[in-house]
Formats: structure tokens, C-alpha cells, sequence
């Protein structure tokens, strides 16, 4: 892998908070940045040397972007396919085209997880009600159904619950004939989350697993050490992170999301899902490790070594999202001794929306 000096360009695919941080750890490394984004105000492009305003399927553009850089990333992983193997054909792309194509879809994941031997919910596909009525017949209830595609924050998923009727045909007519997946409810205790990074030579490096509370089905807080975890099964999520990303051939920094199940006082994990890229949950590596998951991801993309992951002073550190007008607090937050805040730079805040977030480290 050819390793980029400070001072070579880095395209980044995606213009929102993420991007936003990457480019900003891009920058303290003395890289130069392009953004391609279809939003004129995407928040990254306020901190890139150089933006492109496009669609993500405007072959014209991205050639030219893919031409004026050295190496491309992305922040979101439901970029098309076409589009990352365009831009593979062009520059070096990581995570690679073939790791979006494996985690962008729920199936696939799913699959893939299986066939390397680690634990899911049980999952059917779903096309039509045929399809439904057969799953939960083998599945049973509670069990949610979700998009295989573009689902986040909640959207495309619906809860079947144990009780009352269940009418396949209307619960798919929700899903505007998007091809599905059901999953079996697992009972856990917390989620929990590995945010990891590995380099084109194999080294692989993890921040500590993270416990992480939802809202509205949007992250709210994580907290890091993740409360009675158990080290043996922090070591196991590590393991699981790792393995995952080995048999992608993984370049880049990737979450896996999983749930903690306990049962007669053991611990075991049950993987939900991985994100091919930087992830909230890793928010609190800005000020809570050595080297942040930004760092660390412009590092692996770059072909640069690894950064140390440990907690800063091993100090306990939380990070809370600022939904929507939570983030009108912001001189408040300020105010709060310890409180380190970032602000996404976007301009409406509507509910729902994540505006920024804030992080706190205790002893």
C-alpha cells in the first residue's frame, strides 16, 4: 500500500459530521482535503481545502474528484456500489468496495458474520408476505423487520410484537416493497461497541468496548469502560472486532455493534451490526484516547502507522449526542467545567437531528 506524505490530498465521500472530524484529523497531519457531497451545506465542507457539489451517481464528477486526490475514504456506508467501484478504478479506495458491498446490506452482513462462526439474531429474508408469515412461523415473536438497505436512527425497522394480530401484507405495505429482513428480539442487557482500526499490513488496533444508550432509537450517551463487563468478554468483543475485520481485508476504522446478553450470571455477545466506517460511539476518542478514531482512520487510509488506542490517564469518559435544540445549550455546556464541546456546524436544528456532541472524562 503506498503511503500518502503530509501534503498529498485526501477525498473524502460524504460531507457530514463525520467527514467533518475526519477532515479536521486529516488536517492536523498536514493532509489536504476534497469533500464530495450532493449538499451545498455539508458541514465538512467548511474545514476541506476543497469541495465538489455532486451526486454520488455523477460519473463527470467523480472522475475528476478520484483524479485530484491520492487516496479516497467515506463517511456513510449507503454510498452505491457503482460508486465505490468507480472510484476504486481511479484511486485507492478504502474500507474497499467489497467491504461496503458486504456490510451496506443487512443480508449479507448477517451471513457473513455466520459463516465466520460468531452468534446473530436469528434472521430470514423477506420479500413478500408469504416470505413474513414463513419467518415468524420458524422465528416466532417479538422480532423486528427491517429495510436491508439504508436503514439508521430507528428508520426502516418495525417492531412485530408478541401480542395481537400480525398482518404481513400491512406491515409490508410500510416498507414500500423494499426487500427486508426479520430478526429475532434478542433479550439484552446493554449494546455494547468495539470501534477498531486495521492497517493494509494486518495490525489492528481497538479502543475499549464501549456501552452505549439509545433514545428515540438515536444514541444518546456512550460510556466507556462499559459498566460489569466482565474482561473476558471485553476481550471476546475485541476478538470478534478483530476477526471481522480480517476477513474483510479490512483498511480503515470500522464499528461492531453488539448485544450483551446475560443468562444465569454468564455473559455472551450477539454481534447487531457493523458500520464500515467512523462511528458515534467512537466520539469520545477525541479527548478520551491517545489517538482518536479520526486519527486513527486517516492513519489506516493513508498507509501510516497506527496510533496508540488506550484511555487517556485511563480515565472513565462519557459522550453525550445533542439532538436537535439540545444543542441551543451550548453556552451552558460551555460553562460546565471538564465539558468539551463540538459543534457540527449545521445550520437548522430539527428534531431528530444529531448537532453536535459533548464529552466528559472522570477519574
Amino acid at each position: 500500500m503506498r503511503r500518502i506524505k503530509p501534503g498529498g490530498r485526501l477525498g473524502i465521500v460524504g460531507g457530514g459530521q463525520l467527514g467533518r472530524m475526519i477532515a479536521i484529523a486529516a488536517a492536523n497531519y498536514g493532509l489536504k482535503v476534497h469533500v464530495l457531497a450532493p449538499d451545498g451545506d455539508s458541514p465538512a465542507f467548511d474545514v476541506a481545502a476543497e469541495h465538489t457539489v455532486a451526486a454520488y451517481d455523477d460519473a463527470a464528477a467523480l472522475e475528476a474528484f478520484a483524479g485530484r486526490v491520492d487516496v479516497v475514504t467515506y463517511e456513510f456506508e449507503n454510498i452505491p456500489h457503482a460508486t465505490a467501484q468507480r472510484l476504486a478504478a481511479r484511486a485507492p479506495l478504502h474500507p474497499s468496495a467489497a467491504a461496503l458491498a458486504t456490510t451496506q446490506d443487512r443480508l449479507s452482513e448477517k451471513g457473513f458474520v455466520n459463516g465466520l462462526g460468531i452468534p446473530t439474531a436469528p434472521f430470514r429474508a423477506v420479500d413478500t408476505s408469504a416470505d413474513l408469515d414463513a419467518a415468524l412461523a420458524e422465528i416466532g415473536r417479538p422480532a423486528v423487520l427491517k429495510t436491508r438497505r439504508f436503514g439508521y436512527d430507528g428508520k426502516g425497522q418495525q417492531m412485530i410484537r408478541a401480542e395481537g394480530p400480525c398482518d404481513a401484507s400491512a406491515i409490508l405495505a410500510g416498507f414500500g416493497g423494499a426487500p427486508c429482513i426479520l430478526e429475532g428480539f434478542v433479550p439484552f442487557e446493554r449494546e455494547i461497541s468495539v470501534v477498531a482500526a486495521r492497517a493494509a499490513d494486518g495490525a489492528f488496533a481497538a479502543f475499549d468496548p464501549c456501552a452505549n444508550e439509545h433514545r428515540d432509537h438515536i444514541l444518546a450517551s456512550t460510556h466507556v469502560p462499559a459498566p460489569d463487563l466482565a474482561p473476558e468478554t471485553a476481550a471476546e468483543a475485541i476478538r470478534i472486532a478483530q476477526a471481522i475485520a480480517e476477513a474483510l481485508d479490512y483498511v480503515g476504522v470500522l464499528a461492531v455493534e453488539m448485544f450483551l446478553v446475560v443468562e444465569g450470571g454468564a455473559q455472551r455477545l450477539v454481534v447487531n451490526e457493523i458500520a464500515p466506517r467512523v462511528h458515534n460511539s467512537g466520539h469520545w476518542t477525541i479527548e478520551g484516547a491517545l489517538t482518536s478514531q479520526f486519527a486513527q482512520h486517516v492513519r489506516a487510509v493513508c498507509g501510516w502507522p497506527l496510533g496508540d488506542p488506550a484511555r487517556v490517564g485511563g480515565m472513565a469518559v462519557e459522550m453525550h449526542n445533542l439532538i436537535g435544540a439540545q444543542a441551543d445549550d451550548w453556552a451552558r455546556l460551555l460553562a460546565q467545567p471538564g465539558t468539551h464541546l463540538h459543534l457540527y456546524g449545521k445550520g437548522e436544528a430539527r428534531p431528530g437531528r444529531k448537532m453536535g456532541h459533548l464529552t466528559r472524562l472522570k477519574p
